[in-house]
């Protein structure tokens, strides 16, 4: 949920900062995504999500910035190391750039008795200095790559207990993904890229949670292998595609 609620912060707040969409509509569509919201500032009380990005906005709100960190690879974060620990535990955060400063906001689940299920997003001091995240052009490549080498090795590998049919029936979808996972403002490649990285994430998901019986020392390393590569391919481009808001229109 971490991750579908920070992709959704960032494509519909970005389209709320770049004038596609207005306040309600983005905050709407935040919470149809991952459930009611809440945001704690730094030292502050908690607030409704809805106030606490228009009040950001006054204090100069002017880009979201999407963190799909692991452990050993803080992509999308800049520190300090108590965001970083933080956001990697949680598996995603979303940077709020504002003048002079920046604020990392970290998801964790927000449960309220036995029917409330929503999202608290812990605000806390971030790097101003800009993330070293690849463009989406290059993202786009290196996910393709990955896509290729990934599907070749998981096919071959699983080929000795048969592929489950879960993972078939994912990889046979990426011949088209499908989908609008962004929001209204975003170029047509971003809902591309970020289309088939949300699927490839399922392919990686699906892998990882079913035990791969019959395989032999070296066909395990050969797939964790194959899984870890695409891992990484499809962080990067669902982070490059949520971050392309502000790119210069070709």
């Amino acid at each position: 949920m971490s991750n579908e609620a920070a992709i959704a912060l960032v494509a519909w707040g970005n389209a709320w900062l770049t004038g596609h969409v207005g306040p309600d509509e983005a905050v709407d569509a935040m919470e149809r995504s991952a459930g009611p919201q809440t945001l704690v500032p730094p030292g502050g009380a908690e607030v409704p999500l809805r106030r606490g990005l228009g009040e950001l906005r006054v204090a100069g709100l002017h880009a979201l910035r999407l963190a799909l960190p692991a452990p050993g690879d803080p992509l999308g974060l800049t520190g300090p190391p108590e965001l970083n620990r933080a956001a990697i535990e949680a598996g995603a955060a979303v940077v709020a750039v504002l003048p002079g400063r920046a604020l990392g906001l970290v998801p964790a689940e927000d449960r309220r008795g036995s029917s409330y299920v929503g999202v608290r997003w812990d605000a806390r001091d971030a790097g101003t200095a800009p993330p070293d995240v690849p463009s989406l052009a290059d993202a786009d490549r290196a996910l393709t790559l990955a896509m290729r080498d990934a599907t070749e090795a998981l096919l071959a590998v699983d080929d000795v207990a048969g592929v489950p049919p879960e993972i078939a029936d994912a990889l046979a979808g990426l011949r088209d993904p499908g989908g609008h996972p962004l929001a209204p403002g975003y170029p047509q490649r971003a809902h591309r890229v970020a289309a088939l990285a949300g699927r490839l994430s399922l392919v990686v998901g699906l892998a990882r949670r079913m035990q791969a019986r019959g395989l032999s020392g070296d066909q395990m390393v050969r797939r964790e292998q194959a899984l870890r590569l695409l891992d990484s391919a499809v962080r990067r481009a669902l982070t490059a595609a949520c971050n392309s808001a502000f790119d210069p229109v070709p």
